[in-house]
């Protein structure tokens, strides 16, 4: 008996299950129900003022990004692709405070597939390097930020912030430097809608298409470049409005 009922309990929860998803059934005509990305829309990164760096801090990680991605006669270097921006708006969102991350001790190094074993976030990592970074050069420049000395000095600087020669005051000059990269990196090659990638100069150059529908036609055809302009998640520069101020 006991069998029974439980086979007869089954079956019923399984009519009733059938019943509820045949009673959310629906013909959908002319356009999808929903959105795309209605659940975890990307936030557009606005033109504006600096979000989290200060005007200071800003010019200094531009001139960084700049050295690090510098311009070429086709293509945009890191100041004018808004790979600062791209960093200001991470660092003033959930990227800067490590939302999400597990923050409790024990901490202690990793590999480098275990990511960052540390208490303090990329904000905080940012706002340390770039008061150390500042205070040394204007120790070493005549009162000049990192913004305002010559670009073989400023190469000089980011070498020793890479080999860990150049020593920031209470903050990891190599640990700065590699945040620094991957940072500038994403925002050169990131979509345009997080505030990097301007213009999609980062795409131009590499020949990506972009967040297009569907290119399948063309991932099996190497060594030949793709022929139409790449599409960002906000659609192509040419289609959307200008946006306000």
């Amino acid at each position: 008996m006991a069998g029974i009922a439980r086979r007869r309990l089954l079956t019923t929860t399984a009519w009733l299950l059938c019943g509820a998803a045949s009673a959310r059934a629906m013909t959908v005509k002319g356009a999808l129900p929903w959105a795309p990305g209605e659940a975890d829309p990307p936030q557009p990164a606005r033109p504006g003022p600096w979000v989290f760096f200060t005007p200071e801090e800003g010019a200094d990680v531009e001139a960084l990004a700049d050295r690090l991605i510098p311009p070429d006669p086709d293509t945009p270097g890191g100041r004018d692709s808004g790979c600062a921006v791209f960093i200001d708006r991470q660092l003033a969102g959930a990227y800067g405070s490590y939302q999400g991350y597990y923050m409790r001790p024990p901490f202690q190094d990793g590999s480098k597939e275990q990511g960052m074993q540390s208490p303090v976030t990329p904000a905080q990592r940012y706002r340390a390097a770039l008061a150390a970074l500042d205070k040394h050069c204007r120790a070493a420049f005549a009162g000049k930020p990192f913004a305002q000395i010559p670009d073989d000095q400023k190469d000089a600087i980011i070498r020793g912030l890479e080999s860990s020669s150049l020593q920031l005051d209470g903050s990891s000059g190599r640990a700065f430097f590699e945040l620094l990269l991957k940072d500038t990196q994403h925002g050169f090659l990131a979509d345009p809608i997080y505030g990097g990638n301007r213009d999609m100069a980062g795409w131009k150059m590499i020949g990506f298409p972009g967040a297009r529908y569907d290119y399948r036609d063309w991932v099996e055809r190497h060594n030949e470049p793709y022929p139409r302009p790449p599409m960002g998640i906000e659609g192509r520069p040419a289609w959307t409005p200008p946006r306000s101020q």
